[in-house]
């Protein structure tokens, strides 16, 4: 699947490793529930907002190959901090994190909310997600998806002349 980034020509570029928002061919949406600093075993990843936020991501990149997507198919996160105080450590995680996500440097948008707690009170972040995954046997680029389109404009071409 091929996204692309929306940015308006009114609007400067993103404050962060954001796009303010994100076009994907159609397919099938991948809802992500909340993802925490938890490991495989339950226990919390650290301490830190850093330490919870890569394990938070890695939950998101677990649940989202599971579907059958790669994190370059991921269209948006929603991201919840318990303190205003751990955004520069979210920010330093997504620094070290998404190269590797994201190696075309195109950043799903993310709206990032302060809440008071999450579900227990050792986790600092929470991150949801949702993607897009590719119909079964339909090409979204390349040589098939070509193909599709100079049918239907052969098939218009045709429509018209017959008229």
């Amino acid at each position: 699947m091929s996204v692309r980034a929306v940015t308006p020509r009114k609007f400067g570029a993103p404050l962060g490793m954001y796009s303010h928002g994100m076009v994907a061919p159609g397919g099938e949406i991948v809802v992500v529930a909340g993802q925490v600093g938890n490991d495989p075993d339950g226990r919390v990843a650290g301490g830190d907002a850093i330490a919870q936020t890569k394990q938070a991501l890695e939950n998101v990149r677990t649940v989202v190959e599971a579907a059958g997507c790669t994190m370059g198919d991921v269209v948006r996160f929603q991201t919840f901090l318990t303190s205003a105080a751990d955004i520069d450590g979210f920010m330093q995680a997504r620094r070290e994190m998404f190269p590797q996500y994201f190696p075309n440097g195109v950043y799903p948008p993310n709206t990032l909310l302060v809440v008071s707690r999450l579900v227990r009170p050792e986790l600092l972040v929470e991150i949801e997600a949702m993607a897009v995954r590719s119909k079964p046997g339909r090409a979204t680029t390349g040589a098939a998806a070509r193909g599709r389109r100079a049918r239907s404009s052969a098939r218009k071409r045709g429509a018209r002349r017959r008229r």
